[in-house]
């Protein structure tokens, strides 16, 4: 039995629920992290992945589950892509090497395969189209490279878009737009999107750390994919008691209205909700495959539906997004 856990980013949405699991399970833990943790304000010391002493002085699990990241796609200085996701792995790479800690947990992304084929899955091609997904993958070769010296353990997870009960991206965005009623429709709404509810990524994440594997790259997504149009059905159906996604924008238009968008915020130094990228990706298809299930067994405790209907009850109709998940008992 792993005696602490390491979890670097446990501050935010992921790393919060995750402790929230371990805490619950009484498994030792304690956060490394920029900020300090609302939730377990004693287990966390806060460091840099960017400065390598501060990881010296605080990290002393015996498992690394680095969550930490620099993700949004409107950051303006790109360096900073590389020197969190990349520099910052192999700075935490170094400090476990240093401290004769054994194992490592990476949460990767999707985003390394880029505008990916229709069912890729961990074997895909790595052509990714933005900061993030390049210097997260050049953080899994790094990581890589440390596994291949001596006696190690490395799992590499690789999620989908992620959504569930208090997370604030682009998923809860799309849900309180369709919720307000400022909901559109851009394309045709048949492109799928793969998914990964916070429930089910939690217990893959309890899995990656008490596997006996040594070496592992797992996309994570959660299944039957929903196309646009099932998706925004099921949340207006269950929000507002109507049918259908409501109106529909061509997708020509989207798009000239997106790179107006950038042009505005270019000009003006202002980041807007609406950018061509954002109209790329919404319309665009993520439909990924998962070999999950070849680790140990790893069942997901929610089904799909489960989880969207879930987020939904607690975010707009109880209004509780801090409802805790506990997967087991």
């Amino acid at each position: 039995m792993v005696k602490k856990i390491t979890v670097i980013g446990g501050s935010g949405f992921v790393g919060t629920n995750l402790c929230r699991q371990l805490a619950f399970r009484q498994q030792d833990f304690e956060i490394i992290d920029l900020k300090m943790s609302n939730q377990f304000s004693e287990k966390c010391k806060i460091a840099d992945v960017r400065d390598v002493t501060t990881l010296r002085n605080t990290i002393t699990g015996d498992v690394v589950v680095n969550l930490a990241a620099v993700h949004r796609d409107d950051v303006r200085d790109k360096a900073e892509y590389r020197r969190t996701n990349a520099d910052g792995a192999e700075n935490v790479a170094l400090v476990c090497e240093e401290k004769g800690i054994d194992k490592i947990v990476f949460t990767s992304t999707v985003a390394v395969y880029g505008f990916a084929e229709p069912g890729t899955d961990e074997s895909g091609e790595i052509n990714p189209f933005n900061e993030y997904g390049r210097t997260k993958f050049e953080a899994e070769e790094r990581l890589r490279a440390w596994h291949a010296n001596g006696d190690k353990s490395l799992i590499i997870v690789r999620p989908t878009v992620i959504f569930g009960e208090g997370n604030r991206g682009n998923v809860f965005n799309l849900l309180n737009q369709i919720a307000s009623g400022r909901f559109l429709m851009v394309g045709k709404g048949e492109n799928k999107k793969s998914m990964a509810y916070i429930g089910n990524l939690v217990a893959f994440w309890e899995t990656c750390v008490a596997t006996d594997q040594k070496y592992g790259v797992y996309n994570y997504v959660d299944t039957p994919d929903l196309t646009m149009n099932e998706l925004v059905s099921q949340v207006r159906a269950k929000l507002k008691g109507k049918t259908g996604v409501g109106p529909r924008l061509p997708y020509w238009l989207g798009i000239i209205l997106g790179f107006t968008a950038d042009l505005v915020a270019k000009i003006s130094g202002r980041n807007l909700p609406v950018s061509s990228i954002r109209v790329q990706k919404f319309a665009s298809s993520t439909e990924f495959k998962s070999s999950k299930v070849s680790l140990d067994d790893f069942t997901p405790p929610f089904t799909l539906k489960e989880g969207l209907q879930r987020t939904l009850h607690n975010e707009f109709v109880i209004c509780d997004p801090d409802a805790e998940i506990f997967l087991t008992e």
